[in-house]
């Protein structure tokens, strides 16, 4: 076997293609062999190249495939993808359906996305820009000679909203929210993701044209997909590619088309450059303002018991520097504290009948500034200047 790394990752890709077929059809044994040929090929690689930027993917797709591998073996495994009884039409069509439902079940979300724009605190900018470029030309066409953007990344700090952001865009239109997680599609569909890529745009197109509804595709961790393609091997660059050629689609081809690609990254400069250009918006996604930490605080002490004392705009103050999802966290860990207070006392008993429960004490400041004391914000001083810098060079709004 050559030891070179395009190769050995070819080798996977065709081992797990091959197993993927024969999953579907019910061939278990040939399935376990070609599965445990793609892992032997990644591992090869990853021993070889141990320093290899995929090998954290690679990985993943070895606990994957090692994982489909032991629910095949165990008694009688999996029921097999067709009915050996059926006609051999139907039992084509029963696999072709099976792969289309595999491959998009997940992705779709059958019904409007439960965030309304009330709930997404502060982001008045990221806002603004998504009903410009998305919300308006839906209701009124004709307001747009010249067309609208067609993609838009969201990029900032983990946990700001950007994934919130997108559902209450949609949440705002009669239409489809198609869910792809990048990450995941690269790993769990290795020698299939080129493919699916293409059946992916393919699919929200056909419900844009056919149905005449606006569609969001929104892709997260959309750097795993699209990052600098320098030393990448083939499947890779492959999948890229044709992403690549699917975003010029739908930029392109028919300047009413209701569909939109909406990208969210942590990392916005490791993304190839070659694709900034097709996201026409570039919105930075920050961590929430004075008032805005204000407005999270109330929202999620909202239901909890806690003293007059406690001010949600202290609170603002105390917690400069915390994401949404750190204020969120916060907040349940004030919670969790006093519960456990109850647990943890010697005169606690489950309560009888008739008597009523204990009932937590009320949360005070106090509270929140010994949780602070353990519980640091997950977005760093460095982190927000690498953000600002990049903003300075690409921002788009």
């Amino acid at each position: 076997m050559s030891l070179a790394p395009q190769e050995l990752e070819n080798n996977a890709s065709v081992s797990a293609s091959e197993a993927i077929k024969f999953d579907s059809q019910g061939a278990r044994g040939m399935a376990i062999t070609k599965y445990q040929q793609a892992i032997d090929a990644l591992a090869t690689l990853m021993r070889l190249f141990p320093n290899g930027k995929m090998n954290s993917l690679y990985r993943d797709r070895c606990k994957s495939y090692h994982d489909r591998i032991q629910a095949l073996q165990q008694a009688h495994g999996v029921d097999p993808a067709v009915d050996p009884k059926a006609s051999d039409d139907e039992q084509k069509a029963s696999v072709k359906r099976q792969e289309n439902e595999n491959d998009f079940e997940d992705l779709i979300m059958k019904e409007k996305p439960d965030v309304t724009w009330g709930q997404v605190i502060g982001l008045d900018d990221a806002k603004r820009a998504l009903r410009q470029s998305i919300v308006y030309p839906t209701k009124r066409p004709d307001l747009f000679p010249l067309g609208w953007p067609k993609g838009m990344l969201l990029y900032g700090p983990p946990g700001t909203g950007k994934t919130m952001l997108a559902a209450a865009t949609a949440n705002e239109m009669d239409g489809y929210f198609i869910n792809v997680d990048a990450s995941s599609m690269m790993s769990k569909w290795l020698g299939e993701a080129e493919k699916n890529v293409s059946k992916l745009f393919a699919m929200a197109r056909q419900y844009a044209e056919k149905e005449g509804k606006p569609v969001i595709l929104f892709v997260d961790e959309v750097d795993s997909l699209l990052g600098s393609r320098n030393s990448e091997v083939g499947g890779e660059v492959r999948t890229k590619n044709q992403f690549l050629t699917e975003m010029d689609g739908v930029g392109g081809k028919g300047k009413d088309l209701m569909m939109y690609v909406i990208g969210a990254t942590n990392k916005p400069w490791s993304l190839d450059m070659a694709f900034l250009r097709r996201f026409q918006k570039r919105i930075y996604v920050s961590l929430p303002t004075q008032e805005a930490r204000k407005s999270l605080f109330e929202q999620y002490t909202a239901e909890l018991r806690k003293d007059p004392e406690v001010s949600a705009a202290d609170l603002a103050k105390i917690f400069d520097g915390y994401s949404a999802s750190d204020i969120k966290d916060i907040c349940q860990a004030a919670q969790i504290k006093t519960v456990d207070e109850i647990f943890s006392s010697p005169e606690y008993h489950e309560p009888v009948e008739g008597e009523e429960p204990i009932q937590p004490r009320n949360l005070t400041t106090t509270d929140f500034k010994e949780i602070m004391a353990v519980r640091k914000p997950s977005v760093s001083t460095e982190m927000i200047r690498a953000y600002h810098k990049w903003s300075n060079e690409f921002k788009a709004l």
